[in-house]
């Protein structure tokens, strides 16, 4: 069962910094990105499979240093958090613009809307990416590896 969890979090390590690098890349280049969301929900889903997989280890009487313990859990806190920012990006460019409601982004210029939605997805892939390259960080040092 322990090596099941090695194996899991070093999947969650490599996904979270494909996805992280990825990311970075496509915000960069102010690039949509599905490839980024497919890789993000990925990380994100290892990174719950992984501590839950690390709670059932510790039920079972696995005994575990504090820190990797720490360290485990605060990805999926960061992801958490993480996704209130990204659902508070549209918000904050609409404000940012002048704009009272999403509704009304309808009502202007193709342009000018085409505008708006580039920039709340480039607000979410930044902070998600953000989010990513931390569960890297988070990971590497619940592995000892950093």
């Amino acid at each position: 069962m322990t090596s099941v969890h090695v194996v899991l979090g070093v999947a969650m390590v490599v996904s979270s910094a494909a996805a992280g690098l990825w990311g970075a890349w496509c915000w960069y280049r102010v690039m949509p990105s599905d490839l980024f969301w497919k890789l993000l929900r990925l990380s994100q889903g290892l990174i719950l499979l992984v501590a839950v997989q690390g709670g059932v280890l510790l039920l079972l009487g696995r005994d575990v240093d504090g820190l990797h313990l720490l360290y485990g859990v605060l990805p999926v806190a960061v992801s958490f958090i993480g996704e209130q920012l990204r659902i508070a990006a549209a918000e904050t460019v609409l404000e940012a613009r002048g704009i009272e409601t999403a509704a009304a982004v309808g009502g202007l210029p193709e342009a000018e809307q085409r505008s708006v939605v580039l920039s709340i997805v480039r607000r979410e892939m930044g902070v998600m990416t953000a989010c990513a390259l931390v569960s890297v960080t988070l990971g590497l040092r619940a592995a000892g590896w950093w």
